[in-house]
């Protein structure tokens, strides 16, 4: 599995194509985990960083998921999804920018909205308003899912463990946005996190009133240490969602134009009525 020197790709394409090709081939088999980092930077002789940016990439593609404190496994569904990420980017490039999501922890969307902020940070972009609002489940409150696989009773050590991710990536969101209405960059920004009495069972992205992305949260058994003992969790699996996308057209009683003006109905209604201010 040695890269050629010849080749004239950098080596995290190299690694990410040979990969590529182990899953489409059914090398490696749908829901199996890959190698783990050191294993594939030996195996390709390339830094570990090398191997990141191929992981990130098909991760990118839809091909493979990663699970914090797991690994990195091979899609159960390899067919491509919705690339929320290059929709997001081009949304950006509007004058006035809207970002909505509703979901469960908001990793996919601070992942994909990190490289179009860092461009306004970099003068390559310059929207003149952006308001992003993230709708995420209230972890003070018992769960009915997440819940233990014996005996489907809320557990409050995973919803510790998932209020430190969820406050993690929506922060970080929140406050790389502020930052840039305080550097002046953008003349209107602003970024909220609302909480939401019901844990969603779907994750929906609303983009500039334009675009609406919806996928449903698989539920699959996930094996966690939590308080220092191994606890099985029916989980709700976001990486493993794929996304329906539907646009606004000039049509105003189409699917899709329906389906966008529902979604912002649902979304609007949830964030005005129950969904309470984030206390950090």
């Amino acid at each position: 599995m040695e890269l050629d020197p010849d080749d004239p790709r950098p080596p995290y394409q190299q690694v990410a194509n040979a990969l590529r090709a182990a899953i489409l081939t059914k090398t490696f088999q749908p829901g199996e985990k890959l190698p783990s980092g050191p294993e594939l930077s030996q195996r390709f002789g390339v830094a570990r960083m090398t191997v990141q940016q191929a992981i990130r990439l098909l991760r990118d593609e839809g091909l493979v998921v990663s699970r914090q404190g797991s690994g990195v496994y091979v899609r159960e569904r390899t067919q491509r999804p919705v690339d929320l990420r290059s929709h997001l980017e081009r949304a950006f490039e509007e004058p006035e920018v809207s970002v909505d999501f509703a979901g469960f922890s908001g990793e996919t969307l601070h992942g994909a909205i990190t490289e179009p902020l860092d461009k306004i940070r970099d003068g390559r972009l310059r929207p003149e308003s952006l308001s992003v609002r993230l709708l995420v489940p209230d972890p003070r409150q018992p769960w009915t899912l997440p819940a233990r696989v014996d005996d489907l009773a809320d557990s409050p050590p995973f919803r510790a463990r998932a209020a430190r991710i969820m406050q993690r990536h929506t922060l970080a969101v929140v406050d790389t946005v502020n930052e840039l209405a305080d550097l002046g960059l953008v003349p209107n920004a602003r970024a909220q996190v609302r909480i939401n009495p019901a844990v969603p069972l779907f994750k929906l992205y609303l983009l500039n009133d334009a675009d609406v992305f919806f996928g449903y949260y698989p539920v699959q058994e996930h094996k966690l240490r939590l308080d220092g003992e191994e606890t099985a969790i029916w989980d709700l699996m976001g990486k493993d969602a794929t996304l329906f996308h539907h646009a606004a057209d000039s049509d105003e009683d189409s699917v899709a134009s329906q389906y966008l003006r529902q979604s912002r109905m649902w979304f609007d209604s949830v964030w005005s009525t129950v969904a309470r201010d984030f206390q950090q």
